[in-house]
């Protein structure tokens, strides 16, 4: 792991923190490659039960790296074009693992959330906001349409012509417009970002860890399937459930009538 992604657990919650906060976050492939080695890290560690994504200095991501850009302009269209697909396939297996996390996601933004930075902001489960950070998809301003999954994501979360009007348009909107389109849960004043978030790993991370892990499985294919198969997909994640410590936990916990103290198991 380079330092352009830091890592720092307490054993429960893993945090990654996109680090190259003179460029507001800017991905490159350094950044890229940080990223895959943290969640090596995450998906080897049976131990980390909540993740959060942030981002260190004044923004959370401002999209990808223009200086990348700029590097590869001046070659031929067609070599230019086979360098940026290359750049593409390797960042795009990242939003799939990230989305595909057994443990729950929480990005935890502030400042710019812009192009790619929005991407990876839709691929976390759970998002809080702080009340300066602002958002735009901006690849139309490039001249180019989108990618990390934001033409997936977009439409499932805004609908169709509010995905159209984010993508085309690529205008900058406010964190209370995120909230009130579903992009985020909760926006809170920048001064108690860090602390709200703490707050709902902690939460989280004191949860059945089988269960979540099922209830995401659920959630994220639940699109695509028919009633029947999905019917077929919550009885066998139940039963797998009731197999666990956690379940005999929660069952005694109900009848006693107190909080259930799960462990992870």
């Amino acid at each position: 792991m380079n330092d352009t992604v830091l890592y720092a657990s307490d054993g429960s919650i893993a945090t990654l923190t996109f680090n190259r906060p003179k460029v507001m976050n800017a991905l490159d492939s350094g950044m890229r490659e940080g990223l895959e080695a943290a969640v090596d890290r995450i998906e080897s560690d049976r131990g980390v039960r909540v993740v959060v994504l942030k981002g260190a200095g004044g923004g959370f991501m401002a999209g990808g790296d223009i200086k990348f850009f700029t590097e590869i302009t001046p070659l031929a269209p067609a070599e230019r074009s086979r360098r940026f697909e290359k750049f593409i396939h390797h960042v795009h297996p990242l939003i799939l693992r990230l989305r595909r996390l057994r443990q729950p996601l929480i990005a935890s933004v502030h400042g710019p959330v812009a192009g790619i930075g929005m991407s990876f902001l839709m691929a976390c489960d759970l998002a809080i906001a702080a009340e300066d950070s602002f958002y735009t998809l901006a690849y139309c301003h490039l001249g180019t349409s989108p990618d990390g999954g934001s033409t997936f994501f977009l439409p499932r979360t805004l609908g169709m012509k509010r995905a159209m009007e984010v993508a085309l348009l690529g205008d900058r909107f406010d964190a209370k417009t995120a909230l009130a389109w579903g992009l985020v849960n909760w926006v809170v004043p920048a001064a108690e970002l860090a602390e709200r978030t703490a707050a709902l790993a902690r939460r989280l991370a004191s949860g059945p860890a089988e269960a979540y892990a099922g209830t995401k499985r659920l959630l994220s294919q639940s699109l695509g399937v028919s009633l029947e198969t999905q019917l077929q997909a919550e009885a066998e994640s139940f039963a797998r459930c009731t197999g666990t410590e956690d379940f005999v936990e929660g069952v005694a916990a109900f009848i006693a009538k107190r909080p259930p103290k799960f462990q992870g198991r």
